[in-house]
């Protein structure tokens, strides 16, 4: 059954309660993102002194040192740290994590996004067996009792793995949501719940200084953040607020509990749902007829993704190029250090702020893949331009480029996952979403291995990521279209999912063997369900009017 056509529309679709739900999933990304962000604020280097007398290539406790300009260096005495910034202490003061121990910084950067790697492939896998809600509740009750052990963590060896576990459980209530939002809406409205979604997600960016100068320690700010999620215990208790997608029980046949949902949100929406009512009993009665007897749920896994002809290759190139937009993203930061630590991080937001505007005014005309080539190509061109001309550039120029760089990196990103969405079937949207998203932060983490290796090879890896960009454009432009599509339910519908020629309209399909003549009023090209069908109609209809036109000749001859 085609749940956009059929179903959903029958119980009130993106009626007062579904845009009560959707709702519901934007405010807990503003908890999420102060999760997120919050590692700059920990991992942050303050300028320090030493205290005494200095010992090995220490130099003298006349002068604040950079951390930039450390080597090995030893003091005695201890470290004097100069308060500055948003935090008045962080890991970095609690355990003195600069000279010879400053690469556990960088160590403790890729351990919390790791965490968030391994949160979004295994909560990914738990969406597509158990359910989108019972993955968020997982990951709320892991997210609980690991944030409060931040807060009381004794040594840094004991902060790197629970800190690690705390942010795979922020991933994976990120990505429940993330799929329960797209899953609630109908094709026309996805795009725009989803990038309000990413201005919540912005705001609680925004949000995070404030609440870090209010609260100055670094113990305090984790337990408001973990303080906050207990907010999000709501959202477990009240099933009307945050119940289980229809869609995925569906595709997974488990009807009876499918029917039941649909039940509530017919009565939310304020749809009757009595026998009487026109449609209404139409649509339970078609889903009983999906499976005779007593069906049994179908779940798949990850490895199901590498038996398909299409999806596989889909998912590949938007996971490739949602990497190369979170890793490229450093190369622009660079330029803008000029400006000191906290600077570059409102220019940051601002740029996904712009970004989210850009995708909702471009994509909604031009369509998904269009307007993600032409941010790839743009982002692909800024860094060209840094890596050929930046000491020829002045200094304002270096820094327009930069920024245009970072949006451009941003807009690749969101639309990608996005898009990728909408690719995968719902059979499949948790874990190859939940792989794809966790390949952005192995993007992310690729500047923190570069620090950890004293910036050796950073040139290189500028390089490296602007030609990815170039064979990035080049796979872009075998993705297909889903603009003002349904969302694929089953791995035959994700197979179907055509690519549009360039310069043709994006949602129109060339499909093989059809006659391109007089438009029929029994075909669409949307309906997969009905495909079939549209096709031994026309077959039929050729036919007789071939017979006729036979039988006429022949009549006319006599």
């Amino acid at each position: 059954m085609e749940f956009d056509v059929r179903v959903w529309p029958r119980v009130g679709g993106f009626g007062r309660y579904t845009r009560l739900l959707t709702a519901a999933t934007w405010l807990p990304n503003v908890v999420l993102a102060m999760g997120f962000f919050s590692e700059f604020l920990y991992t942050a280097v303050p300028n320090y002194q030493c205290q005494g007398e200095p010992g090995g290539a220490c130099p003298g406790n006349s002068s604040w040192e950079s951390p930039s300009n450390q080597s090995e260096q030893r003091c005695p005495g201890g470290w004097n740290f100069q308060p500055q910034g948003w935090l008045n202490g962080n890991i970095v003061t609690q355990w003195e994590l600069v000279c010879d121990r400053q690469w556990k910084v960088p160590l403790e950067k890729i351990s919390y996004l790791i965490g968030w790697l391994l949160g979004y492939i295994i909560f990914g896998c738990i969406c597509d067996r158990l359910g989108r809600r019972a993955a968020f509740i997982g990951a709320l009750v892991m997210a609980l009792p690991l944030g409060v052990a931040v807060v009381f963590s004794s040594s840094y060896f004991i902060f790197l793995p629970i800190r690690a576990g705390f942010g795979a459980a922020l991933a994976g209530m990120f990505l429940s949501f993330y799929i329960s939002r797209v899953e609630l809406c109908s094709p026309s409205q996805r795009l725009m719940v989803t990038m309000i979604g990413g201005f919540f997600w912005v705001a609680g960016e925004l949000l995070l200084p404030g609440l870090a100068v209010l609260c100055s320690d670094w113990r305090v700010l984790q337990g408001s953040i973990t303080g906050t999620l207990m907010l999000l215990g709501v959202y477990w208790c009240g099933h009307t607020l945050y119940p289980e997608s229809p869609r995925w029980l569906l595709a997974t046949q488990q009807l009876e509990q499918c029917k039941s949902e649909l039940r509530m949100f017919a009565r939310a929406n304020g749809i009757n749902t009595s026998d009487d009512a026109s449609g209404q009993d139409t649509v339970f009665t078609e889903i009983d007829s999906l499976c005779e007897g007593f069906p049994r749920p179908r779940y798949y896994s990850i490895c199901s993704i590498f038996g398909t002809r299409l999806i596989w290759r889909n998912a590949l190139i938007l996971g490739f190029t949602s990497f190369i937009g979170c890793g490229i993203r450093p190369c622009f930061a660079r330029n803008l250090h000029i400006f000191g630590p906290y600077i570059p991080y409102f220019l940051q937001a601002g740029s996904e702020i712009v970004a989210c505007i850009l995708i909702c005014i471009c994509v909604s005309h031009c369509g998904r893949r269009s307007v993600l080539l032409l941010f790839t190509i743009l982002t692909g061109f800024c860094s060209l331009m840094l890596l050929a001309l930046t000491q020829y550039l002045f200094t304002e120029a270096s820094i327009v480029i930069s920024v245009v760089g970072s949006l451009c990196s941003h807009a690749v990103v969101m639309l990608s996952v996005f898009y990728a969405c909408e690719v995968l079937p719902t059979v499949l949207r948790g874990s190859g979403l939940g792989l794809i998203m966790g390949v952005n932060m192995l993007g992310r983490a690729a500047l923190p291995f570069i620090e950890l290796q004293h910036k050796s090879g950073y040139f290189l890896y500028h390089v490296v990521l602007s030609s990815f960009c170039i064979l990035s454009v080049l796979s872009i432009l075998l993705l297909p279209e889903t603009k003002r599509k349904s969302l694929p339910e089953t791995l035959r519908h994700g197979e179907n999912l055509r690519r549009p020629p360039l310069l043709l309209h994006p949602t129109q399909d060339t499909l093989p063997l059809l006659k391109h003549g007089k438009k029929r009023t029994d075909y669409n090209p949307d309906s997969y369900a009905q495909l079939a069908s549209a096709t031994k109609k026309m077959i039929r209809s050729d036919a007789a009017s071939s017979t006729n036109g036979e039988e006429n000749r022949a009549l006319s001859s006599d």
